[in-house]
């Protein structure tokens, strides 16, 4: 079995710790991973009950482009893997979509993973012209369409959201096939799609749901596909070394601890108290 890895995530904002620093900071510690999310925008009618007054925090209205921002942390590291954490597809369009991740899985040298989800936002994503209770068949097909560009030459698909003739589409992701999707989401149905069209799973840690690794470990066995060749990634894993070795017991691989959205005084405190704590994990 192999060691687990050890990444964070942050809002980067236009108010918070500039990427570039963050990126240079999390490769100098140690750590293996870096996640930026996306909102390409908040309606003003935005609510979810994820947060504690049903108000949208501040960052999520000023989150910058990740795939803009991934670019120019690559740019400054070598050895850390680079990843969206996540990727709002149902927001994007496939063609260009898939031009991004290629150019930067390039840039990177094949560090990126592509962490994907459909939003749960219902204005934010029927903005983009998406019928929100059709959002993740339409993640799906985008998804498969992108495959098809990564891996053919002359890639063509005829679908019911997404269509187009034979094309070419240079370049191809340095990783063969395309980056490693992860789908982020944690409801009964995210095992069915990760053992369908991706290679990872990260729920959101202590957040509610009905997903379990059980459920996506007799979704790819129904799929004949390995279990072990599935990545558990755990988002906002706790900052709590008991409960993180829990975790790898039950058999996720990856963590990503959550930091502050703010100034780099704030934000490089909490790194190093991730990274004291993945030190004394592999110790």
């Amino acid at each position: 079995m192999s060691q687990p890895a050890f990444g964070v995530m942050i809002f980067v904002t236009d108010e918070s710790i500039q990427p570039v620093e963050l990126a240079r900071a999390v490769e100098e510690r140690g750590l293996d991973s870096l996640f930026v999310p996306e909102h390409t925008h908040m309606p003003l009618d935005s609510k979810s009950p994820f947060f504690p007054d049903g108000q949208v925090p501040p960052p999520y209205k000023r989150t910058y482009d990740p795939f803009v921002v991934l670019g120019a942390c690559a740019a400054v590291t070598e050895r850390i893997r680079l990843g969206t954490g996540i990727c709002l597809v149902s927001q994007r369009h496939p063609i260009t979509l898939a031009k991004e991740v290629a150019t930067l899985d390039r840039m990177s040298q094949g560090r990126f993973i592509f962490g994907i989800g459909a939003g749960w936002n219902k204005p934010e994503v029927e903005n983009h012209w998406v019928e929100f209770a059709r959002r993740w068949r339409v993640v799906r097909e985008r998804v498969l369409a992108m495959k098809t560009i990564w891996s053919e030459d002359e890639p063509e698909f005829h679908g019911e959201y997404v269509d187009f003739d034979k094309m070419w589409s240079y370049p191809k992701p340095v990783q063969p096939g395309g980056p490693p999707i992860w789908i982020g989401a944690n409801s009964k149905y995210a095992a069915a799609r990760v053992a369908e069209y991706a290679d990872g799973w990260i729920p959101i840690g202590g957040r509610g749901g009905e997903g379990s690794i059980e459920q996506v470990r007799e979704a790819c066995a129904a799929r004949g596909r390995k279990p072990e060749d599935i990545t558990l990634a755990l988002f906002f894993a706790p900052l709590d070394e008991a409960k993180v070795r829990a975790e790898i017991a039950g058999g996720y691989s990856h963590f990503i601890f959550g930091l502050p959205s703010a100034p780099a005084a704030e934000v490089l405190p909490v790194l190093d108290q991730v990274a004291a704590l993945v030190e004394r994990l592999r110790g």
